[in-house]
């Protein structure tokens, strides 16, 4: 009765069970609204693209408007005016508008500021795919402990009994103590790596909190019969070739040097001539106060009179520091140019790595799923033959851990191969809601 009830544990570890909690999309939702990674990138976003009004302001009328009162006091008796000490109070008021005519600094550094935003905005499109990825690979971290436990369990309760019987044919004396010392040594190593896995999914239960802002309850797990199909197209130079133009980690890295090539074009302007156009409308009025008669004497008419004027400003020598700051930002623009082809091969690498993984994927999913099935058959032959004498206990114990090793190996390659679809179809810049949505459908 108690191999039954061991092969039945074994057969279950091995077997995702049906479940009705929470599934991938309920996940991903609450992490789009939750997950601080792209909060951060949002905001990071919305900054960089205030520096595109900011540009823009330079090259725009400038308006402005003041009012003055100034007191001059004058000392000592003026015998031609014969007046005691007082005050002359002048008021002016005046406003102006100051408008940039030529100035092709301020118009490439518009220029590096709009593509500074638009590189930040694919940044920003890159960690809204990175999310995907994030959840998926959290989600199935944690689906994949939970099989890991079940193996784990069961292969303690399959060295348990393996342990009584042991120590039960040792007491009647048909068995060596050896066997009893060796199958206690497994079972209470089981015991310890029950609990080193069951610590492990409480770790990663809590990493996929920490994205969705919200406890995690029951997953729905991934079912037995995953299609095995290669990627589509079946040529890795397509996802490669999709990945040229698509990754947005790749454009936001060709934006940057485009920013950089307009930070160059601003820094040698800053040699050629700058125009602008002013009107100013101001008044001032000015009056005497008497310090002994307290009298009051105007000098002024307080009348408006405008002024309308153009100015070319030519650079000729500053220090130094436009040379200086062109030089700089040639060498940002290189940096920016190698950073673009660092991106570039890592991206061509990572598109391949995951198409070759998927497809060796689809093979170790194949071939994980027999070595199940021969060594759950492995370890009943065993039993059959410990049971009549033609096997001793170690060729049982040693057909127990073959068989937790093949259910622990298969249980990651299912988990792992999904994840590499993901990893793929991100790689190649198409990842989408609608892939987590087929994903989704892969959970019973």
């Amino acid at each position: 009765m108690r191999l039954k009830l061991l092969t039945l544990a074994l057969s279950l570890a091995a077997v995702s069970l049906p479940s009705y909690g929470e599934d991938l999309l309920d996940a991903y939702r609450q992490a789009r609204a939750n997950d601080p990674v792209l909060a951060q990138a949002d905001a990071t976003r919305l900054a960089v693209h205030e520096g595109v009004p900011q540009a823009r302001a330079l090259l725009l009328p400038q308006i402005n408007g003041g009012m003055s009162l100034q007191q001059t006091s004058s000392t000592g008796y003026n015998a031609d005016l014969h007046r005691d000490p007082g005050h002359e109070r002048t008021r002016s008021i005046s406003a102006s508008v100051d408008q940039t005519i030529l100035n092709l600094s301020d118009i490439a550094n518009l220029q590096a500021a709009h593509s500074t935003s638009d590189s930040q905005e694919k940044t920003y499109e890159a960690a809204a795919q990175e999310l995907f990825v994030r959840v998926a690979s959290a989600y199935f971290t944690v689906l994949n402990d939970e099989e890991q436990v079940a193996v784990a369990k069961a292969n303690e309760e399959a060295f348990r009994v393996t342990y009584d019987q042991a120590e039960q044919q040792y007491k009647v004396g048909i068995a060596a103590i050896t066997n009893l010392y060796q199958s206690k040594s497994l079972y209470e190593a089981a015991k310890a790596n029950t609990v080193t896995i069951e610590n492990t999914l409480a770790n990663d239960r809590q990493a996929l909190s920490v994205i969705t802002g919200k406890p995690v309850g029951d997953l729905k797990k991934l079912r037995p019969d995953l299609p095995m199909d290669p990627p589509a197209p079946a040529d890795p130079q397509n996802w490669v070739d999709s990945a040229m133009k698509n990754n947005p980690t790749l454009a936001a890295a060709q934006l940057s040097v485009d920013a950089a090539e307009h930070s160059i074009n601003a820094a040698r302007a800053g040699h050629l001539p700058t125009i602008s156009a002013s009107l100013t409308r101001a008044k001032s009025t000015a009056w005497l106060e008497n310090g002994s008669a307290n009298q009051i004497g105007a000098t002024g008419n307080g009348r408006w009179g405008n002024t309308i004027g153009l100015t070319l400003s030519v650079p000729i020598f500053s220090g130094g520091l436009t040379q200086s700051k062109v030089r700089q930002s040639i060498d940002q623009r290189d940096e920016a140019q190698d950073s673009l082809e660092l991106t570039r091969r890592q991206v061509t690498q990572n598109t391949l790595n995951y198409y070759n993984s998927v497809i060796a994927g689809i093979s170790e999913v194949e071939s994980g799923k027999a070595a199940v099935e021969s060594a759950q058959k492995a370890v009943d032959a065993t039993k059959a033959g410990f049971q009549v004498g033609t096997q001793i206990i170690l060729d049982v114990l040693t057909s127990i851990q073959t068989l937790t090793s093949a259910q622990s190996t298969y249980s990651t390659a299912r988990h792992q191969l999904v994840l590499n679809r993901l990893l793929l179809k991100q790689s190649s810049g198409t990842i989408g809601y609608d892939d987590m949505e087929y994903v989704n459908s892969l959970l019973q």
